[in-house]
């Protein structure tokens, strides 16, 4: 038995689970009215290990702690879902992280971390350049953390997004 926490992809079966970590970090964005996945949505949009890579694949990291006496079969605490990218200017792969989330009750072991270092060794693999992602510019907690970690605010460029009515509008011009 290890008393190192375990990372894997998550599988079909893990749904239900990778669902109730996006609600949860939903709630703690306060934007938990804003979730319209559902189990069969993340079934159809989400890849799993052993089926064919598609166009815009996107994974799941599950962490789940070393085995105890007191939890001798743990469930994950955690996850990071995550796709690939590209760098045009870099002429490189990368990793855009969509989301990193470990459960309160699991926080302060070094799950986040191991994600993030399990992610870049995902980019360094594919001989990628860079990880990224967003951050909620109120979440002082995830900011620090991300620094600790040497990340970088990128001040100067600003996140775009097309949604909705928008997107449709913008499909139909």
């Amino acid at each position: 038995m290890t008393d190192q926490p375990t990372i894997r992809l998550a599988t079909a079966e893990d749904v239900p689970l990778i669902l109730q970590f996006i609600r949860e970090l939903a709630d703690y964005e306060n934007a938990l009215h804003e979730v319209e996945a559902t189990e069969e949505s993340l079934l159809a949009t989400l890849s799993f290990p052993g089926t064919p890579p598609q166009r815009g694949a996107v994974y799941t990291a599950l962490i789940t702690p070393a085995p105890s006496a007191d939890t001798p079969a743990p469930i994950p605490v955690g996850m990071a879902l995550f796709f690939y990218n590209y760098s045009t200017w870099r002429a490189a792969p990368g990793i855009y992280l969509e989301d990193l989330y470990v459960q309160p009750r699991a926080r302060g072991n070094g799950y986040g971390f191991k994600l993030l270092k399990y992610l870049a060794q995902q980019v360094l693999e594919v001989r990628g350049r860079r990880l990224e992602w967003s951050v909620l510019k109120w979440n002082e907690p995830s900011i620090g953390f991300y620094e600790q970690v040497g990340a970088k605010g990128m001040d100067e460029w600003m996140k775009m997004m097309v949604e909705g009515d928008a997107l449709n509008r913008l499909a139909a011009m």
